[in-house]
C-alpha cells in the first residue's frame, strides 16, 4: 500500500518515536538485570520474567502492530468516498451488498481531520509506551514504582482518544456540502 502524503506526514513523528524506542531497548538490553518486570500492578511490580528479546521489547512490538492499525485506518480513512461525494439516487443497499453512508466521513476535509487525529492518538500511544518502557528498562529489579506511573501512562492515550472522539463529534456536526 502507497501510503498518501498527510499519512507520510503525520506517521513521521510515530516513525521517530518507534525508532527512539528501538535504539533505546537496543542500548539498554545489554544491562537489563536477568528478571525484568512482567506486571505492574497497584502495589508495584507482582510479575517477573526471565530477561529476553520478547520479554523486553513487548511494549515496541505492540507499538509496531498498533502503528500498522491505526495507519491503516488513517489511509482507509482517507481513500473512503465521503458522504457529500455520494450520489442522492443510489438506494441504501445495492448489489446485494449493504452500503451505509452513517459511518462515512462528510468530507474529505473530514476524513483529513480524522486520519490526522488517529495518527496522533498513535503517537499518544507511543508516548505511554515510553513511559512504560522506562520502567521496563530500569538497571535494577526493584518492586516500587511511582504511585504516578498509572497516570502518567494513561493521560497521553485519553488524550489522544479524545482528539479522536472530537474529529468524529465535529464531522457529525459539520453540513454536509
Amino acid at each position: 500500500m502507497v501510503l498518501s502524503s498527510p499519512v507520510r506526514l503525520w506517521l513521521l513523528p510515530n516513525a521517530a518515536l518507534l525508532t527512539a524506542l528501538s535504539v533505546w531497548g537496543i542500548v539498554r538490553y545489554p544491562h537489563l538485570p536477568s528478571r525484568i518486570p512482567q506486571h505492574i500492578g497497584t502495589d508495584g511490580v507482582d510479575a517477573w520474567t526471565n530477561r529476553s528479546i520478547g520479554s523486553a521489547f513487548v511494549l515496541v512490538f505492540v507499538h509496531i502492530g498498533v502503528t500498522v492499525l491505526l495507519t491503516a485506518c488513517a489511509e482507509l480513512t482517507l481513500r473512503v468516498t465521503p458522504s457529500a461525494e455520494l450520489p442522492d439516487s443510489v438506494p441504501p443497499f445495492g448489489n446485494g451488498l449493504v452500503r451505509s453512508s452513517l459511518n462515512r466521513p462528510r468530507t474529505r476535509a473530514s476524513a483529513l481531520w480524522t486520519a490526522r487525529a488517529l495518527l496522533a492518538l498513535n503517537a499518544c500511544v507511543g508516548m505511554s509506551f515510553l513511559i512504560g518502557c522506562a520502567v521496563l528498562w530500569r538497571s535494577a529489579p526493584e518492586r516500587e514504582v511511582s504511585g504516578w506511573l498509572f497516570i502518567a501512562m494513561i493521560a497521553p492515550i485519553l488524550a489522544g482518544t479524545a482528539l479522536t472522539v472530537a474529529s468524529a463529534v465535529r464531522d457529525r456536526r459539520a453540513p454536509a456540502h
